[in-house]
């Protein structure tokens, strides 16, 4: 079996690349965030010229009619660019709207209006209620910390109704108000607080679009941890082919070997469960929930791991604001949270396998 990209992958991901090379590399980024924007339009105008918010959604819809796997790879691009765009929000709001049948959304959405998820690793934080008599419904809660909120149009907020069942629901944004943006370490992204107080709001879909938000998010934020990881393992590479102490290259010493080696086993690791959770997503396989959780506990872990590396390789440059290596380091430590944290996905891996145990089934 070939486990290897496609040539059309492997074309997408070049293109990717030369884009956010012209438009999000370390200088821009860095002019961005001195600039203090909350979000880079030219970058954002850019990813919605090249159909980037539409790769899922059909033709018909106006999208690309791409898959999963796809999706990784652009989001592995933005991850190693730490481009300041809400691709992945966008990308999964897209995808939520049109299972729920709501064109009109999906049409605003592919047509640059901005979303962020809602997503509460207590997931009570928000309820929603539906009125008995008029059907309408709101919610009611605050979120945890959401990326892109403070200029998001759209938010899909995760909320548990009064029969505890967990549901999907769109809020408009513009017609209810933004958050403030909140100070954050990770400066590439705005981050905010979404408080809703009977808030009215759009049902998207009941526990099984939960179950696929969180899968996909989960996955498509792996994927963009596996892009910073790469990006900071080359850095370090190259940095330690540079750097001499003693009238040697660092990079020649048994002890900066073993770091940069122990990062290319976490990276190559970390490549190995992002694509086979976005390959189980987009093939609707039934271990894409298992698939997604090994990839998110993983990769939360593994960047850790990689960042605390590249620290060590590069010395005392390595935590100076000068050095763009920073930037990856904060973003990750967000990315390591978001759709939940390694021990999350680990709890819920053993909720996802223990009846399989029960029955006597293989786990692997």
């Amino acid at each position: 079996m070939d486990f290897e990209l496609s040539a059309d992958q492997v074309a997408l991901r070049e293109a990717a690349a030369a884009l956010l090379d012209g438009v999000a590399g370390p200088a821009e980024v860095r002019a961005h965030t001195e600039r203090g924007d909350a979000l880079h339009q030219a970058l954002w105008a850019a990813m919605a010229e090249q159909g980037w918010l539409g790769i899922e959604a059909p033709e018909s819809a106006g999208g690309l009619g791409l898959g999963a796997v796809e999706v990784a790879v652009l989001a592995e691009a933005v991850g190693a660019h730490i481009a300041p765009a809400p691709f992945v929000s966008s990308v999964l709001a897209v995808a939520a709207a049109h299972a729920a049948g709501a064109d009109d959304l999906v049409a605003r959405l592919l047509d640059g209006a901005v979303a962020c998820i809602a997503w509460s690793r207590d997931q009570q934080a928000v309820v929603a209620i539906e009125g008995a008599a008029t059907g309408d419904v709101a919610v009611t809660g605050v979120a945890d910390p959401t990326p892109y909120a403070p200029v998001a149009d759209v938010a899909v907020v995760v909320a548990r109704d009064a029969g505890g069942a967990d549901g999907l629901f769109a809020v408009d944004l513009r017609a209810t108000g933004r958050p403030a943006r909140e100070p954050a370490m990770d400066v590439t992204r705005p981050v905010g607080w979404l408080r809703f107080d009977a808030t009215p709001a759009r049902r998207l879909g009941g526990p099984d679009a939960v179950v696929e938000l969180v899968d996909r998010g989960a996955t498509f934020v792996a994927a963009e941890l596996l892009g910073s990881a790469t990006r900071v393992l080359d850095l370090s590479v190259e940095y330690a082919k540079e750097r001499v102490q003693f009238g040697r290259p660092i990079g020649s010493f048994q002890a900066v070997k073993h770091r940069c080696a122990d990062m290319l086993v976490d990276v190559e690791g970390m490549r190995s469960t992002v694509y086979w959770a976005a390959w189980c997503i987009g093939a609707r396989d039934r271990d894409a929930s298992i698939a997604a959780s090994s990839a998110k506990s993983w990769c939360s872990e593994a960047s850790k791991r990689v960042m605390a590396s590249a620290l060590q390789v590069h010395g005392g440059i390595g935590f100076t604001w000068e050095h763009d290596l920073h930037f990856f380091l904060k973003r990750a430590q967000l990315d390591q949270l978001l759709f939940g944290d390694a021990s999350f996905h680990l709890a819920r891996l053993g909720a996802l396998l223990r009846p399989r145990v029960a029955a006597g089934e293989s786990v692997v």
